[in-house]
This record gives C-alpha cells, sequence and structure tokens, in this order.
C-alpha cells in the first residue's frame, strides 16, 4: 500500500508500469546497499521509462543478444549502470544473473561501476565518460542508416539512448547534437532525464539553457513529457519513432531517487548508497515489501516475457537472412573476414612499390595505400576533422558523401575530433564497417578520451594523425605535436605506429585494417621522405614493431632506432659513421607496442649490446626504455617553433651532425 500521495499519483498513471519499475529501483538500491557504492538515485529515477522502452518500443531477443537487426540502447549516463544491470538481468540474458548484481561493483563481476562493453551481453558500449554514449549511438545511428542503404531488405532499426545533465554539459555532447541534427538521423531517439540535479546540487548552480530550444536549433524534433508517466512517455516514444526525417529529444522530467522520502529529488540520491534505513523507507514509500534482491513470481515472469518478445521477429529475420541474396555477404561485413580480393590488392600495392619507389609524405603514402586497398573492402568507411585535403583521408572507393540526402562512405564529421572519434567507435562497435577518421596529431588530444575508450573496449577504430613533428613546419609550435606519441604510447592496447616511408606504411594500414579488437593509430608526416624499403617479398615487418633496415659493417658498434622521418635521417648518420670505420646498425621501430609483443629473444637480437641513440622528433619521455638515459635521444626538450621543416631541425639538433657526435662520445672516439 502507498500511503504518498505524490508516488500514489504516478502509480495511477500507469499501475503495472510502475510495479515493474520497482522492480529496477529495488535492485539499484540493494546492489548499491551492498557493494557500499554506486549510483542509486538515476536508476531510480529513470526505471519508469526504461521500463517503458524496454516493455513497448526496444526491439531485442534477450535469448539472442547479438541479433544484428537489434535496435541499439545506449545509457550515456553510465552511473546508472545498476538500471541497466536490473534490466539485463529481468528481461534474461543468460550471464546477468542474480550473483552478478549481488556482486555488484566486486572484483571479477560483469557489473562494475560503469557499464563495460564485453563485460556481459546488452552492454553496447563502455560508458562513464559523460556525453561519449551520445557521441557512440551516433555512429551506430549512422551505420544504421548506411547498412541500411547497402542492405535494404535486411536493415531497420533504432538506436535509444538515456542520458542526463552530465551528457549535454560535456562539450562532446554539443557535438554530437549538432552532427546527428546536420545528417538528419531519424532513427535515433534519445530520452533525457532531466531531473535538475547534478554531483554539486541543483543544475541551477552551472546550467541554465534551454535545453529542448537548443536541440531545436540543431535540427531535432522535440518533444516533453513526465518521466514518471508511463503512458506519456509511451506517447512520446510512438511519435519518434514515426518522425523520421529528424533524431528525437523526448526530454523527460524525473525526480532523482523518485522514492526516496529524504534524498528525492536532491544531490545525496546521486552517488552514494541509500543505506539500509532510507533504503527501507524508499522501499515502504514505493509500496515494495519483498526482500533484498527478491522478485515477486508475477513480475519476474512478466519481465521474462518483455525479454522474450522480439523472439518471434528475430527468427523471421534470420529466415529473410538465409533466403537473402546477399546474406552471405552481410554475414561476412559483420565478421572479421576480408573479401578474397583484398590479399590480391594488397600483393599488387606491395609490388608496385619495389617496381616504382616513391618519395612522398608519409600522410600521401597513406592515402596511396586506401586508394589501392578500399576497393576491396566495402566495409571501410572515412572521414575527417574538416581536414580532407591535409589528411588525405579520401580515395575514390571511399569518397560517396554521407549527407542528409545519400548516405555515403565519407563523413565530413566537421571540426569535431571527439565527436569524430567517439562515433567511429560506435560504427565499430554496431558492425558492417571499419571506421577510420583524420585531424592533425596534435588534435589528438581534443579525441583522446574516445581513443582511449576504444581501446579499453579492444576496438579496431583508425585514427589517421597527420602533421606528426615539427616537420610540420611555420603553422608553429600550437600545431607542432611534441609530447603526444608519449602519451598515445601510454594508452594501454593502443597501436601507435610512426610508419617511415610509403612501404612501411602501406604495411600499418593492413595491420589496422587486420587488428579488429585493438585500436589503431598512425602518425604521418607532412614532409616528403624516400622510400627506404625496397625488398620483394610479402613479409609484413612493421607487424613486428621494430626490425633492421640498415646494417653497415661486421661488428656492431653502435645501434641507431628511429622512427617515422627521422629513420632517414638516421641512415644519413650511420653512412657518415661507417665512413668513420664503425659498425652501425639502423634499427626502423614503427610501433613500440608490437615490438614489446615479441618474443625476448626476437627483441634482444633486434636492439642488440652495443650502445643505442634513440632519433625521433618529439619528447624524449619514454625512450629510456630502449636507450640508457635521455641524453641519447636525440629528439626535442620544449615545444617547437615556427618557420619552414629544415630549419628548426637544424635549431633543435635533430641533424646528421648531432647523431654522429653523440655516436662518437658513446663509444669513445
Amino acid at each position: 500500500m502507498i500511503s504518498d500521495p505524490f508516488i500514489a499519483s504516478k502509480q495511477k498513471q500507469g499501475p503495472e508500469n510502475f510495479a515493474l519499475a520497482n522492480c529496477i529501483r529495488a535492485l539499484s538500491i540493494d546492489a548499491v546497499n551492498a557493494a557500499n557504492s554506486g549510483h542509486p538515485g538515476a536508476p531510480m529515477g529513470m526505471a519508469d521509462a526504461a521500463t517503458v522502452l524496454f516493455r513497448n518500443h526496444l526491439r531485442f531477443d534477450a535469448s539472442h543478444p547479438e541479433w544484428p537487426d537489434r535496435d541499439r540502447f545506449v545509457l550515456s549516463n553510465g552511473h546508472a549502470s545498476m538500471m541497466l544491470y536490473a534490466l539485463l538481468h529481468l528481461t534474461g540474458y543468460e550471464d546477468m544473473s542474480l550473483k552478478e548484481l549481488r556482486n555488484f561493483r566486486q572484483w571479477g563481476s560483469r557489473t562494475a561501476g560503469h557499464p563495460e562493453y564485453g563485460h556481459a551481453k546488452g552492454i553496447e558500449t563502455t560508458t562513464g565518460p559523460l556525453g561519449q554514449g551520445l557521441a557512440t549511438a551516433v555512429g551506430m545511428a549512422m551505420s544504421e542508416r548506411l547498412l541500411a542503404a547497402q542492405f535494404p531488405d535486411l536493415v531497420d532499426h533504432h538506436t535509444y539512448v538515456m542520458l542526463g545533465d552530465g551528457c549535454l554539459q560535456e562539450g562532446i555532447g554539443q557535438e554530437a547534437i549538432s552532427l546527428a541534427g546536420h545528417l538528419g538521423l531519424g532513427k535515433l531517439i534519445v530520452l533525457y532525464d532531466d531531473n535538475d540535479i547534478t554531483i554539486d546540487g541543483p543544475t541551477s548552480i552551472s546550467f541554465s539553457e534551454d535545453v529542448p530550444a537548443r536541440f531545436r536549433a540543431c535540427g531535432w524534433h522535440v518533444q516533453s513529457c513526465d518521466g514518471h508517466d508511463a503512458g506519456a512517455v509511451d506517447r512520446a516514444l510512438t511519435a519518434a519513432k514515426k518522425e523520421g526525417s529528424m533524431p528525437s529529444l523526448i526530454a523527460m522530467k524525473t525526480i532523482i531517487g523518485f522514492g526516496s522520502p529524504n534524498r528525492g529529488g536532491t544531490s545525496a540520491a546521486h552517488g552514494a548508497p541509500l543505506g539500509e534505513e532510507e533504503g527501507a523507507a524508499a522501499k515502504a514509500a514505493l509500496g515494495w515489501t519483498y526482500a533484498p534482491f527478491e522478485i515477486p513470481p508475477t513480475l519476474s515472469h512478466t519481465w521474462r516475457t518483455i525479454g522474450k518478445k522480439g523472439r518471434s521477429e528475430r527468427e523471421q529475420w534470420e529466415a529473410k537472412l538465409k533466403a537473402h541474396p546477399d546474406g552471405a555477404e552481410f554475414i561476412r561485413r559483420q565478421s572479421t573476414q576480408r573479401q578474397p580480393e583484398y590479399e590480391t590488392a594488397l600483393a599488387e600495392a606491395r609490388a608496385n612499390l619495389v617496381a616504382k619507389p616513391i618519395k612522398v609524405a608519409t600522410r600521401k603514402a597513406s592515402q596511396l595505400a586506401l586508394d589501392a586497398l578500399a576497393g576491396s573492402l566495402p566495409e571501410l568507411v572515412g572521414g575527417s576533422a574538416d581536414l580532407t585535403g591535409s589528411n588525405l583521408t579520401r580515395v575514390d572507393a571511399v569518397s560517396s558523401q554521407f549527407s542528409r540526402q545519400e548516405p555515403g562512405r565519407y563523413i565530413g564529421y566537421g571540426i569535431r575530433e571527439f565527436c569524430m572519434s567517439a562515433a567511429m567507435n560506435g560504427m565499430a562497435l554496431h558492425g558492417g564497417f571499419i571506421p577510420y577518421g583524420g585531424t592533425f596529431l596534435v588534435f589528438s588530444d581534443y579525441a583522446r578520451n574516445a581513443i582511449r575508450l576504444s581501446a579499453l573496449m579492444g576496438i579496431g577504430s583508425i585514427y589517421v594523425m597527420t602533421h606528426d613533428s615539427i616537420g610540420l613546419g611555420e603553422d608553429g609550435p600550437t600545431h607542432q605535436p611534441v609530447e603526444h606519441l608519449a602519451s598515445l604510447r601510454a594508452i594501454p592496447n593502443l597501436q601507435v605506429f610512426r610508419p617511415c616511408d610509403a612501404k612501411e606504411t602501406l604495411e600499418c594500414w593492413d595491420i589496422a585494417i587486420r587488428s579488429r579488437k585493438v585500436p589503431s593509430l598512425m602518425a604521418l608526416s607532412r614532409q616528403a621522405v624516400p622510400q627506404l624499403r625496397l625488398e620483394e617479398g610479402d613479409e609484413n615487418l612493421t607487424a613486428k614493431g621494430a626490425y633492421v633496415i640498415r646494417s653497415f659493417g661486421e661488428e656492431r658498434n653502435i645501434t641507431l632506432i628511429a622512427t617515422g622521418t627521422e629513420v632517414a635521417l638516421a641512415v644519413e648518420a650511420a653512412e657518415a659513421l661507417h665512413s668513420r670505420g664503425m659498425g652501425v646498425v639502423v634499427v626502423s621501430m614503427p610501433c613500440w607496442e608490437l615490438f614489446d609483443a615479441q618474443p625476448a629473444d626476437y627483441r634482444a637480437e633486434i636492439l642488440g649490446t652495443a650502445p643505442r641513440i634513440a632519433v625521433e622528433a618529439a619528447g624524449k619521455f619514454g625512450w629510456t626504455r630502449y636507450v640508457a638515459s635521455e641524453d641519447d635521444v636525440i629528439g626535442m626538450d620544449g615545444f617547437g617553433s615556427s618557420a619552414p621543416a629544415e630549419r628548426l631541425y637544424q635549431e633543435f639538433g635533430i641533424t646528421k651532425d648531432a647523431i654522429v657526435a653523440r655516436a662518437k662520445r658513446l663509444c669513445g672516439s
């Protein structure tokens, strides 16, 4: 029996939905209390709307969570994770047992503090860093639209997002809203948990804009409703699905910690357990009389029925797929397999570089590699953050523009580096595509958290980062990356490539295309470099991370290790040292991460026991894992400057003479 008149009035707006939503609330209270850690308020406030969505609108089958034409559900405000875990458990996802809920936030559980992709089925993306869930969902919606154009009889689903004020306050939120509205992503539907509360207190402390007006200005279909009125939420979702030509926002007024007598509607409900006393009071106010983690059989049965409601539709879709003339290609696109033509294209590209060596910037070499390979990769989707002419990311096979009118394979992301990277993650997570996108390496700072998430999730987004050093020249230190390679190499599970010539660049692209569980980042030059690799054969030496590219003399007196444009410089220095009677080995190290993964004996063989010098037109930080001290690194100690590249290398001491002088000191000659 509900004694609180306000809560009773909300119950009357949808009594069955209210009872089902209370299952989410109760499990959230119990799990957060058991962990003595977590966020009960958002799950309690969003439970009514989430129940309507899963019950009446979301197209899914809990017994087959990875059905390709399912609707996607993204919980962008990931601190509400217990709501998602409760929904997955209640609807019958096999790997979300009651034991997992009891072990919320504990070592080894699937129920991490914020949802993590790969921990359990039904978690479509990792969320927690606010705003990224929304931007990732934009990528999912783009994938749905493009895949539907390519397989019109097999793809037709929506992407739903639940988010809060934090996702809209983060800058990436506005980037995502703007891009989605511009592209007219009509199957993207956002439910905004408008509860007027952030951690510090009322949103009025820091947030006062008219959110619906903001979305309207960006080309969204906008509705407002009471988020605790099941009928109102249901009608709004129905209208949003009918809209079609614009993404939809449903602004729902809710009460954080709904049901909690002393914390409901306050920041105290946000990020701390209610505790035993307040939890019991909240359950009493909601009319919930069951023991912790107990769901009554009638409600449990109803939830399991909701989890099965998509089974028939999924089975019909699978029958259609089996009979479809493009079914085999659709299945291939969902896998990591490539068309047989890819290997042929790769071999031809290798042979062409041997027959006709080229001296080009590695950004140009990247474009040439893309041009050679993209025709055999219909799943490749590209783009740039308004730097296409500089990144050289557009090629004939990936040239059709993605627009409101037509979903092409090339996306103009605008000056939205962070959104671009998160949207690429969404495309990779959705399935059917290999996304790549370009900007300057210095602007990886804007995109860094999305790059980090792709590494954390283990997905194969490809980041094309050009203008990789002081060698970009006159644009000056604001555009010259110095610390960026070190900071990116510090991210676990990210392949950072800095190729030295056209052949290494082709090899980097081959590795990135094959790497579907590891993101790849290419640092590419503006200035031209000679092609140092002239050998025949199909071995991908870059896949070893480092290898001997030149050897002078029978003995090894010194080892020069370099990356990118500085490999050619190291070769010049080696020739000069050899002319003075020294034995010199030059090691090209295009990828630290791949080299560190090699067997110890291989690494020892490549590095040798002689003194070593590292050469890279970037900060010296990190190189001491390969050389004795930073004194043995020919690189940058500070920021760059505005001048032609040749003058900059001279002024900052990244020269052949500097390498020779250091080698002579190390060798005592």
